[in-house]
């Protein structure tokens, strides 16, 4: 299966993880409510690291959780064990073999507290080094860059915060609803192929995103570099006027996730100035206004919970990387120097 096609499988593989058990992530909101945990520490590396990012924005806004991320370097070169006790501990990892994300949540659980492994690989070293795991379900993944896998683990996030603080009806319907957003925010396919082949030529590009969507930022910047060889740099909105903005000129492009929001004053008052400054931009929007600002516009689909999102506006952005990296004449299924399970210790 090559990338393009795990990236069009991503709605049936996240409905596959709806419809997963809710026995694992039921056991973790017990524990959690039993032992009145307060605070979230979450391990994880690449992609897996900015669904991190993601939980960090949900648990903390949904579930009013002090989430921070792990530096698993601090276990696994420097050998000191943080305090975990009190901290719900959780280790994402596509493969569950790197060993230094197994080393944090195997300290955490010997510490008492509460872990939770998700990864794809349910007989893993990570989901042996956790209390409990929960499985993504997306499939075997052979493309070397993952998509479906972060999809899912965006997913599996969301399923925890419900496991944790029960949703109203109408979200429960968004949720369920998710695949076939999905399946929309899709259609952006040839509005990216035509993206992709302005860009090109570009050697480098700013990326911006803020609060849930400041992960999607990560994500494709990180796509944009693995597969396309772009020097993408990604930035919090707020974070890139304390600097950054600098960089901004002519020949540069920006890439902006933009939808409707809390972020959305700022984000359109950046969109004005990058298109004031000349710079090609490119805008992944529910909102028509930010889509207007933008020379290439990748439409999401509207009325998605603002927490619910990032499941779906990363889709256009690895559509526009998949074929960017084309553009750019490069092979896709081989991007250089990286194979599928990385560990790091």
């Amino acid at each position: 299966m090559s990338l393009r096609d795990e990236i069009l499988e991503q709605p049936a593989a996240v409905r596959r993880q709806l419809g997963a058990s809710s026995a694992p992530l039921d056991a973790v909101g017990r524990r959690v409510r039993d032992h009145g945990i307060e605070s979230v520490v979450i391990a994880a590396r690449g992609t897996s690291d900015h669904a991190a990012i993601y939980g960090q924005y949900l648990l903390g806004v949904r579930n009013r959780l002090s989430v921070g991320l792990a530096a698993p370097s601090v276990i696994s070169l420097y050998d000191v064990e943080p305090r975990l006790e009190r901290s719900l501990v959780i280790g994402i990892s596509q493969s569950g073999a790197s060993p230094d994300i197994v080393a944090v949540v195997a300290a955490a659980r010997r510490q008492g507290a509460p872990t939770l492994a998700i990864t794809n690989d349910p007989t893993s070293p990570l989901a042996s080094a956790a209390e409990v795991t929960l499985a993504l379900e997306a499939g075997p993944e052979r493309a070397v860059a993952a998509t479906k896998t972060y999809t899912t683990s965006l997913v599996a996030l969301a399923r925890l915060s419900v496991a944790l603080d029960p949703v109203s009806a109408e979200e429960s319907t968004a949720m369920a609803g998710l695949p076939d957003a999905m399946a929309q925010a899709l259609t952006a396919d040839d509005a990216a192929a035509a993206a992709a082949r302005d860009l090109a030529g570009a050697d480098r590009c700013l990326v911006l995103g803020r609060g849930f969507e400041y992960a999607t930022a990560r994500e494709w910047a990180l796509k944009l570099k693995e597969l396309a060889r772009v020097f993408a740099d990604p930035y919090s909105a707020a974070d890139f006027l304390h600097g950054p903005v600098a960089l901004v000129e002519p020949g540069v492009p920006a890439l902006a996730v933009a939808p409707a929001g809390p972020t959305s004053p700022g984000l359109l008052e950046i969109l004005a100035d990058l298109q004031g400054a000349g710079a090609d931009s490119v805008v992944v929007s529910d909102d028509p206004a930010a889509l207007a600002l933008g020379r290439h516009a990748l439409a999401l689909p509207a009325d998605i919970p603002e927490w619910l999102r990032p499941v779906v506006s990363i889709l256009p952005a690895q559509l526009l990387a998949y074929h960017l990296t084309r553009a750019r004449g490069l092979d896709p299924d081989a991007p250089r120097g990286l194979a599928k399970v990385t560990r790091t210790f």
